[in-house]
C-alpha cells in the first residue's frame, strides 16, 4: 500500500482511509497533522478539519451529507453523525465541455460477433423461450429439460453428485463419513454442443402477463420486444395462453414499433388454440429445433468497436467503488464514446445528489428535461409509500463506507465517465442514439440488469466491492471489483480486479483500458464471463413499482 488514505476531490473536507487506522494515529495532508480521533477501517471516511454541527459534508466535490453533531478533526464519518443531504437541481445552467480521449491506438480495433440484417452486432447468438404469461411457465420449464442436455447446453452438476455420494454413504450406514466428505469439482462430461454457433437457448419466465395494471403488461410486452429485437438473439418462441392481458397483437407491435423490417424468426404458439398440451409442446420442441438449424448458419466475423453497446452498473457497492471501479469503467466509456460506440448508464435511485452536473452534460435541453422530470417522479413516488432514495444505502454499502446515499451516488455516477449525454430513456426504451445514455432504471441489481440488456446492450460491465453473482440470460456481465481482497475471496465470480488502482500500481485510464481490453475478448467469444461459466441467468423485469 503506497498511501494509507485519499482526498478526492480538492474541495472535499473528508479523506478516506485506503488501510485501517488506529485512534491517535497520525496523518499529515497538506502540512497539516492530523491526529485520528476514533479507530477509521479502510473505505471509511474522517474529518480533514473540525466540522460543526449541521455544516456541509463534501466528497467528489459535492455536497453528501451534513453533521449531526460536532465531529472533530480525525472524527470518523458514521450513520450516527452524518445525515443524507443533497443540492437541489434545475434546468440546464451551464454546458459541460468535453475532452475526449486519445482513441488512436483503438481506432483499427475489431471484435468478432455477429452480424444482423438490422445493422446491429451481437456478441453472441442466442434463441429465447418466451412466455407471454406466467401460466407458461412450467411449459417453458418443460422446453427447458427437453432441450438443454440434448443439445449440450446443460452446466456440470457437481453438485447432484455431492448428494448421490451422501445418499450412498447413508444406504450403507455411513452417516459419521457425511459429516467430513468434500466436495469434488468433477462431474461426468456435459456432451458437446449440437450448434456451434449457437451460443445457447434462454428461457425468461416472469410472474406478470396478467393480473396487476395493465401498464405492467404493456412494459413487459415492450420489454420482451426488446430482447427479441437485440442483437445477441437470433430469434425466440413464445408461448401464449391466450386469455391473458399481455396479448401477442401488443408484443408484435412492440416489434414494429423497435423495427418497421423486422425479420426475425419468432414462433408463436397459443395455448388455447392449439389444442392438447402435448400438442402445443411436441409442435414448439419441433419448430424450434428446426430454427436453431437455422441460427447455427452464422458466424462471427469482424466488427468495428463503434458496434458495441455497454451497460454501466455496480451492486453491492463499498467505500472503494467510487475511486477504483467506477472510475475505470467510466474511462472505459469514454474511449468507447469517442469511438462511435453506445455506452448506458442506469440506476436513477443512484444519481441523486449529483443530478445538476448529469443535466449540465446533456447535448439538448429536451435530454436536460426528461431526466430532471423522471428523477423528481421517481423520488415523488417513493416518498408516496413512505421510502425515499436517503433509504437505498443497504446494510453492506453503510458497513463498508457507504453511509448516505449522496456518498454512494457521487461514487456510483462516476461509471458514466466524462462524455456528454446524447439521450435519456425511460424504462423499458432502447438506446439507439451513440454515446453516453442515462436509462431510468431501479438499483435492484437484477431488475436493473435485465433493464439494460433490454436497452440492447450486449455487454454489462458490473462493478462491485462486496460480490455479487448477478448474471443475464443473453449478455456478458463482466464483474468488476473494486478491491483486490474481493477478488481473491470470490475468484468464481470476479472477472476484473481494479485494486491496483488503490494499491497505487494502476491509474485510472490504465485500468479503464485494461477493462476494454477484456470486453473485446469477451465480445469475440475467446473469454467466457464468470457469471456465464456459472450460468446465472437473472431475468427480473421492472413492474415500475417503487424498487430502490
Amino acid at each position: 500500500m503506497l498511501h494509507r488514505f485519499l482526498k478526492i476531490h480538492p474541495n472535499d473536507n473528508v479523506l478516506v482511509a485506503l488501510t485501517d487506522l488506529k485512534k491517535g494515529d497520525t496523518v499529515e495532508y497538506d502540512g497539516s497533522r492530523i491526529v485520528l480521533a476514533d479507530d477509521v477501517q479502510a473505505k471509511h471516511k474522517f474529518a480533514q478539519r473540525p466540522l460543526a454541527a449541521g455544516e456541509e459534508i463534501l466528497m467528489y466535490g459535492s455536497l453528501v451529507g451534513k453533521a449531526v453533531y460536532d465531529i472533530p478533526v480525525g472524527g470518523v464519518l458514521t450513520t450516527a453523525n452524518v445525515k443524507h443531504q443533497v443540492n437541489g437541481f434545475t434546468g440546464k445552467t451551464k454546458t459541460i465541455g468535453w475532452q475526449a480521449p486519445d482513441v488512436s491506438k483503438w481506432a483499427n480495433r475489431t471484435f468478432m460477433g455477429y452480424h444482423r440484417p438490422d445493422g446491429q452486432v451481437g456478441t453472441g447468438n442466442y434463441w429465447l423461450v418466451i412466455p407471454l404469461v406466467f401460466c407458461e411457465n412450467r411449459n417453458v420449464d418443460i422446453i427447458k429439460q427437453a432441450f438443454l442436455d440434448e443439445l449440450g447446453f446443460g452446466q456440470r452438476d457437481v453438485y447432484k453428485s455431492y448428494v448421490q455420494q451422501m445418499v450412498e454413504l447413508y444406504q450403507t450406514g455411513n452417516t459419521q463419513a457425511i459429516e467430513t466428505l468434500a466436495l469434488q469439482k468433477t462431474a461426468a462430461p456435459v456432451q458437446r454442443r449440437i450448434f456451434e454457433n449457437v451460443d445457447g437457448i434462454k428461457f425468461l419466465t416472469h410472474e406478470g402477463g396478467c393480473g396487476g395494471t395493465r401498464q405492467d403488461s404493456d412494459m413487459l410486452c415492450a420489454l420482451l420486444a426488446d430482447y427479441i429485437h437485440h442483437p445477441n438473439v437470433a430469434g425466440a418462441t413464445v408461448l401464449s395462453l391466450g386469455c391473458q392481458n399481455a396479448q401477442v397483437s401488443i408484443l408484435e407491435s412492440k416489434l414494429q414499433a423497435l423495427d418497421p423490417n423486422f425479420s426475425k424468426p419468432v414462433i408463436v404458439l397459443e395455448q388455447q388454440k392449439e389444442g392438447t398440451e402435448e400438442e402445443m409442446m411436441s409442435k414448439a420442441i419441433r419448430q424450434t429445433f428446426l430454427a436453431l438449424i437455422e441460427a447455427d448458419k452464422l458466424k462471427r466475423a469482424p466488427a468495428p468497436l463503434s458496434k458495441l453497446s455497454i451497460g454501466l452498473e455496480c451492486g453491492g457497492s463499498d467505500g472503494f467503488s467510487g475511486i477504483s471501479a467506477n472510475p475505470a469503467i467510466g474511462h472505459t466509456s469514454d474511449i468507447l464514446v469517442a469511438l462511435g460506440g453506445k455506452t448506458v448508464l442506469s440506476e436513477f435511485p443512484e444519481l441523486c445528489g449529483v443530478e445538476q452536473e448529469l443535466i449540465n452534460r446533456c447535448e439538448s435541453n429536451k435530454a436536460a428535461e426528461r431526466f430532471a422530470s423522471l428523477m423528481r417522479a421517481y423520488a415523488a413516488s417513493a416518498e408516496a409509500v413512505g421510502s425515499g432514495f436517503d433509504m437505498n444505502p443497504s446494510p453492506g454499502n453503510i458497513r463498508d463506507g457507504l453511509i448516505t446515499d449522496a456518498i454512494k451516488s457521487a461514487g456510483a455516477a462516476k461509471k458514466g465517465g466524462t462524455s456528454p449525454i446524447v439521450d435519456v430513456l425511460d424504462y423499458p426504451e432502447y438506446a439507439t442514439k451513440p454515446g453516453l445514455n442515462l436509462l431510468c432504471t431501479p438499483g435492484n441489481d437484477v431488475e436493473c440488469t435485465t433493464a439494460l440488456v433490454g436497452a440492447g446492450t450486449n455487454i454489462v460491465l458490473f462493478t462491485t466491492g462486496l460480490g455479487t453473482p448477478t448474471g443475464n440470460p443473453i449478455a456478458p456481465v463482466i464483474k468488476i471489483s473494486s478491491n483486490t481482497k474481493l477478488a481473491q475471496r470470490m475468484p468464481d465470480i470476479i472477472d476484473i480486479d481494479t485494486g491496483a488502482v488503490i494499491s497505487g500500481e494502476k491509474t485510472i485510464e490504465q485500468m479503464g483500458e485494461d477493462v476494454l481490453d477484456f470486453i473485446i475478448e469477451v465480445a469475440s467469444g475467446r473469454i467466457e464471463t464468470k457469471e456465464k461459466i456459472l450460468q446465472q441467468d437473472d431475468f427480473i423485469p421492472w413492474k415500475r413499482g417503487v424498487s430502490l
